[in-house]
């Protein structure tokens, strides 16, 4: 494995060159502020009169319609959400000139076909494995995150050292870059969302919760043990892997994760990992979230709500008014 870092970057690949960053959501704002912080020049493309266009302003940036931005730049970043990135192609595919490379931070709608970038246009990946706000954080800070750099299309032959230059002028070279292809950041990352960090996760802790409530345990007891704590625990694994974990827990917790764990999430767990997987390669997961949003996310809206108002989420509203030391939650993002 080779693991780029600031020693690897050779030459500037994007010196000169002006950084549309079209979207200003978690990720574009911090890419916009640690490329500007980097000596680039740096112009937004928002939608005329939304609510990013005026913070994107407010922070000093020029704004102006996606289409005008990516006619003057020569690095244009598809930074808005993965299901919006199509409508705004569709403004800008006739802005892109041969030599412009095309940036996306995941390759969800180049992988699955969702846009086509015309040939003399270089097709590029930088993909920061955090949230946008660690991204500026730790480079505000002299520090990185690690970035995942791909190369779809290279027309001008020089694709490869334009994401490397473009990752490490947000700060990930001095992480570590780390070469991949869209198709494998892709299907790694939606896998990793849906049957681990967010699908795998979340379900879990309902269902741990639903059972000790439905034995007669307090809900709040089952919040504390099912839910709260888990922070715990996923820090430990975060610092130091599974053996750090078992570091530090106590002998009875240890000795329980290796008898009952494998009981919970058997061999039959696995096998319904693969079903996703198979389902995220083959194309038919996309295809359905993409007719879902077409549709009007109906489906998507009413699963939502009615997670949001499960139980173990009325009883956890109420314990962390209680715990000072939690920032207080931003409103809850709206379905696509």
């Amino acid at each position: 494995m080779k693991l780029f870092t600031e020693e690897d970057v050779s030459r500037d690949a994007l010196q000169g060159k002006t950084v549309a960053v079209l979207g200003y959501g978690s990720q574009g704002k911090a890419h916009a502020k640690n490329l500007r912080d980097s000596g680039y020049e740096v112009i937004i493309g928002a939608r005329r009169g939304g609510p990013t266009a005026a913070i994107a302003t407010d922070d000093g940036f020029e704004v102006m319609s996606f289409s005008a931005a990516a006619t003057r730049a020569q690095v244009i970043c598809m930074l808005m959400p993965d299901m919006a990135q199509p409508r705004v192609y569709t403004d800008i595919r006739e802005c892109l000139e041969d030599g412009d490379a095309l940036l996306f931070a995941h390759g969800f709608n180049i992988h699955f076909g969702a846009i086509e970038a015309p040939a003399g246009v270089d097709v590029i990946m930088v993909a920061p494995k955090s949230p946008g706000d660690l991204v500026r954080r730790q480079y505000a800070q002299g520090r990185g995150v690690p970035c995942l750099r791909a190369v779809h299309a290279d027309a001008s032959g020089e694709a490869a050292e334009r994401a490397l230059s473009y990752a490490h002028a947000i700060g990930g070279t001095r992480a570590g870059v780390l070469d991949t292809t869209f198709a494998e950041e892709t299907e790694t990352d939606l896998f990793g969302e849906q049957a681990v960090l967010c699908g795998g996760t979340s379900q879990l802790v309902i269902h741990g919760f639903e059972t000790l409530v439905e034995a007669g345990y307090q809900p709040e007891a089952a919040y504390f043990e099912c839910l709260h704590e888990l922070k715990l625990i996923v820090d430990l694994l975060y610092e130091g892997g599974v053996d750090k974990m078992y570091e530090f827990i106590s002998d009875t917790a240890s000795y329980g994760d290796l008898v009952s764990g494998p009981r919970i999430l058997d061999a039959s767990v696995k096998e319904r990992m693969q079903e996703v997987l198979a389902e995220i390669q083959d194309g038919s997961f996309a295809r359905r979230w993409m007719d879902e949003y077409k549709d009007g996310s109906k489906n998507y809206k009413s699963m939502l709500a009615e997670r949001r108002e499960h139980p173990i989420e009325k009883v956890g509203r109420k314990l962390r008014d209680r715990m000072s030391w939690i920032s207080r939650p931003k409103k809850p993002q709206k379905a696509a």
